[in-house]
């Protein structure tokens, strides 16, 4: 099964850097729609991923339109806090298509509604108490639904068994 994940229209940098770092420890593909509020050149981007960054499969899309039109009727989950269903409840586990495409909204505004009401089935939440806060971090939102998908799918073609290396700090454990 094959993940991706979807930014519509990120506005800050670290979280885009962050989820980078994610997509590249999890072989998920990242999908950013334009347009960005920060440079991919920018520092604080860089920053968070910029060991990870050449390895991150990571792939434009000029508009919302230009996405779906990549998409192509594959299956598209839509993470909102205004979502009937809960992430874990969904089944993630495989799919006809071997993919899915997970999308998170933009940091300030969130998902365009018109997207929403036309994918409700497809919408899924992370409980929250949103008395205190608006919205959790975006980059461990996407934490949270992306290993759940892998949870689901028993982690495949990840390690399973940390494969020992020998280096400074490895030598320094006593199991």
């Amino acid at each position: 099964m094959k993940n991706h994940i979807v930014l519509y229209e990120p506005v800050i940098p670290a979280n885009t850097g962050n989820i980078a770092r994610t997509a590249a420890g999890t072989n998920t593909t990242l999908h950013l729609i334009e347009p960005l509020g920060f440079s991919t050149e920018d520092k604080m981007l860089k920053r968070s991923g910029l060991d990870y960054w050449s390895d991150v499969d990571i792939r434009y899309h000029a508009s919302l339109e230009d996405f779906m039109t990549y998409l192509n009727h594959r299956p598209l989950y839509l993470i909102t806090k205004f979502a009937p269903q809960v992430y874990s409840d969904a089944n993630l586990k495989d799919n006809e298509a071997g993919e899915q495409f997970f999308m998170f909204g933009k940091e300030t505004t969130g998902l365009p509604i018109e997207l929403m009401e036309q994918y409700k089935e497809y919408c899924l939440r992370i409980p929250m108490d949103d008395t205190h806060v608006r919205s959790l971090n975006l980059s461990n939102t996407v934490n949270i639904v992306l290993f759940e998908a892998l949870r689901q799918q028993n982690f495949e073609s990840l390690e399973q068994v940390h494969q020992y290396r020998d280096t400074p700090k490895s030598r320094e454990l006593n199991w």
